[in-house]
């Protein structure tokens, strides 16, 4: 009877324990397929987000969105005010030139209520109407002529052009007009050989208007270089590019911007190593996008370009969920809804004696708690919180108490 109870007993803890690595089998599937699951998730949402897309709330262009977007762009609701100038709006008029030919007087012959005539009395301030027109137009021809002459040692020896005058038949004033139709102008090559032809009688080819254009650019390298030199050296500076594909090739547009001049680079690629060779000094704050070719550039001293940051925001906002949330608070604190963000000083910026509307808090700004922590980048005063981030890992702030930004 013994015998039997303990075998009972071992069969029973045999079963027992193959039920153990079953559930724990099951239970470490099940953790699998739980992750599983929230990376599938995480994907769809992902998936749903781009789908969503548009110009509007990301860094598309606007040429990429589709007709409902564009229909959407459109539909603003009317302000129910009439088109055109509104009251107090500043006009502006066609401002007089000089005159080139002498002013012809025109006087009324007959009174316009009576019909009596009227005598030629000059108005002290006349009316005047100016037309303008173009003069003929005919290109400058000049010619020089080599003569080749013939010595007693039987040498024939031709003459040479006068320093100053160019090999090919463009000279400077023809050459500086290329390069500003086909430069700034962006008018295409064969576009300024008509124009060149049919307005001002200029007979050209494309390969000499190209030849035209490499001199144009030879001549400017020096103001360039001056002006990258003047940019590199300012303490604020704007730097986007922009890509394209030349015979299947790929080719990036730099721009470095500052308040007073502008500098234009191709590069054959967007990256990091193309684009540091186009700052001869890494100084001063520099305002772009979130992009990583910009990595050479301490943090400290970035300025993340708000259009691109309220795009981001946005499209957290059309999300579900806390992302969602997070980015409709995050949009609260876009400069356009608070323009003056950028200005307002904080509560302990106040000199002493001002009033508390010249430096108070905004209105959802509040004491930071003592589990929030200050900012370790002097240059963005902020306080962190305890928020999860995003999945995209990239935001880590709490909108409500953004105290500034720069």
């Amino acid at each position: 009877m013994q015998d039997e109870r303990d075998r009972r007993i071992a069969k029973l803890e045999e079963e027992v324990a193959d039920l153990k690595a079953v559930v724990k089998a099951l239970l470490a599937e099940n953790a699998r397929l739980r992750e599983e699951n929230a990376q599938l998730r995480a994907e769809v949402e992902d998936l749903r987000a781009q789908l969503k897309q548009n110009s509007s709330n990301s860094s598309k262009p606007p040429s990429t969105d589709s007709p409902s977007d564009r229909e959407a762009r459109r539909g603003k609701s009317p302000s129910g005010r009439k088109r055109g100038g509104q009251p107090g709006h500043k006009g502006s008029q066609r401002q007089l030139l000089e005159p080139t030919k002498p002013p012809v007087d025109c006087f009324p012959e007959n009174c316009r209520r009576c019909g009596k005539d009227l005598p030629h009395r000059p108005d002290p301030d006349p009316l005047r109407h100016q037309t303008v027109d173009l003069p003929p137009i005919a290109p400058v021809v000049s010619e020089w002529r080599l003569h080749r002459v013939g010595c007693d040692c039987g040498t024939i020896t031709c003459g040479t052009l006068p320093p100053g005058v160019p090999s090919g038949m463009c000279e400077p004033g023809l050459m500086a007009l290329i390069g500003l139709l086909t430069g700034d102008y962006n008018m295409s090559r064969r576009r300024a050989v008509s124009l060149l032809g049919d307005v001002l009688g200029i007979e050209i080819s494309l390969g000499a208007l190209s030849e035209a254009e490499n001199k144009v650019s030879d001549a400017l390298a020096a103001p360039v270089d001056e002006v990258r030199d003047h940019v590199a050296n300012q303490t604020i500076k704007h730097s986007d590019a922009t890509g394209w594909r030349q015979g299947g090739e790929a080719r990036t547009l730099w721009t470095i911007a500052t308040a007073f001049a502008t500098v234009f680079f191709i590069t054959k690629d967007g990256t990091m190593a193309g684009l540091r060779g186009l700052f001869a000094k890494v100084k001063g704050i520099l305002v772009s996008d979130r992009g990583k070719q910009f990595g050479f550039w301490a943090m400290a001293k970035r300025q993340i370009c708000w259009a691109h940051l309220i795009r981001r925001f946005a499209g957290f906002a059309e999300r579900a969920g806390p992302t969602g949330q997070l980015g409709q608070n995050l949009l609260l604190c876009a400069p356009e809804r608070h323009p003056l963000l950028a200005l307002r000083p904080r509560r302990d910026d106040v000199a002493p004696g001002l009033p508390e509307s010249h430096g108070g808090p905004w209105p959802h700004d509040r004491t930071p708690p003592a589990n929030r922590r200050r900012s370790a980048h002097p240059w963005r005063q902020r306080f962190v919180c305890g928020h999860p981030r995003t999945p995209e890992g990239d935001v880590d702030v709490c909108p409500p108490v953004w105290r500034r930004a720069y």
